[in-house]
């Protein structure tokens, strides 16, 4: 059961052009901040590690 609440990073600005995330043992949800009540992607942990270590990687860097 997802009972974190949402969070976004610190650096994002209070306009409300951000991503939010949300956790739990086994899933990794994300939702635009502009519609709470819109649609949200899920990610198992496993899955969600994998992109992150591709962003630190720099495999999504534009070339």
């Amino acid at each position: 059961m997802l009972t974190n609440s949402w969070r976004k990073s610190s650096r994002s600005y209070s306009n409300g052009n951000c991503v939010e995330a949300r956790h739990d043992a086994a899933t990794v949800q994300m939702r635009d901040s502009k519609e709470r009540g819109g649609p949200v992607l899920g990610f198992g942990r496993d899955h969600w590690q994998e992109f992150l270590e591709g962003v630190q990687l720099g495999e999504f860097d534009r070339r």
